[in-house]
């Protein structure tokens, strides 16, 4: 085994006002290298806002095609590698994957004047951007609360810049009064904010759906397969855990490799 090192640099202002410390270890086989920070964002007044990067080693940055995860309810930028652990994966698929704290709010703009989507898209994304020098289609990656907003970010991008979705137990309702509590202000942001209104865009991008047969959340991913039949969907044994989307992790992002790279 190798001897294990680490080393640190302080990232200056970039814009939305972002810091970091780049941190690389290795022990035999190389390792993605992994930075991580703060920003601050309009969109979210008064919030020290947490991101985590892997990049594979090797190579130029620019080179890695970028997916951003989004989290599920109750979780933060650590989950994407601390729960599901993503980054086991960064090295043999080639790709960066980054996250970042969105709080409970959807993924989209809500009445207390907070909205996480537009801090990513306004301020995540240009700073993922810069760190990399990656010019090319992104991929948005989620599970529950995060698999709503990542179907509705790629909506909102499209196609020109969004290159396959990952949708993972998304949290889809058919109706406003189906939805969980919180997940909207009321039946009008609902209305505003409905991915089964967004099919069309959605079927210009690559979407993978996957969720476990004992998910809550079935009713509403099939319901949304049959309206996005360019879907490709998986429903298997499962639940809504960590333990099925540590499980899936690694198989979705050789999906989103082959797919952006195709």
């Amino acid at each position: 085994m190798g001897t294990v090192s680490r080393r640190g640099v302080l990232l200056g202002a970039m814009g939305a006002a972002t810091s970091g410390a780049l941190a690389l270890a290795s022990c035999g086989a190389p390792g993605p290298t992994r930075r991580s920070g703060t920003l601050t964002s309009r969109h979210w007044p008064g919030r020290d806002v947490h991101w985590q990067l892997a990049v594979p080693s090797g190579g130029h940055d620019d080179q890695h095609p970028l997916v951003v995860v989004l989290h599920g309810k109750g979780g933060d930028a650590s989950h994407a590698f601390r729960i599901v652990h993503l980054d086991d994966h960064v090295q043999a698929t080639g790709l960066a994957v980054a996250s970042v704290d969105g709080g409970d709010y959807y993924w989209h703009a809500r009445r207390s004047g907070v909205d996480t989507g537009a801090m990513v898209v306004d301020d995540l994304l240009p700073m993922l951007r810069r760190l990399t020098g990656y010019t090319g289609k992104i991929a948005f990656l989620g599970w529950s609360m995060g698999g709503y907003g990542s179907l509705l970010l790629a909506s909102q991008l499209g196609p020109d810049q969004v290159g396959a979705v990952v949708a993972e137990s998304a949290a889809l309702w058919t109706d406003a009064g189906l939805s969980a509590s919180g997940a909207f202000d009321d039946r009008e942001d609902f209305v505003a904010h409905d991915v089964f209104e967004r099919t069309d865009v959605l079927s210009r991008i690559p979407v993978r759906l996957d969720c476990g047969r004992s998910d809550p959340f079935v009713p509403g991913n099939r319901a949304f397969a049959k309206a996005l039949p360019s879907a490709q969907l998986t429903f298997d044994e499962g639940g809504h855990t960590g333990t099925y989307w540590r499980d899936h992790g690694k198989a979705q992002l050789e999906w989103v490799a082959r797919t952006l790279r195709q």
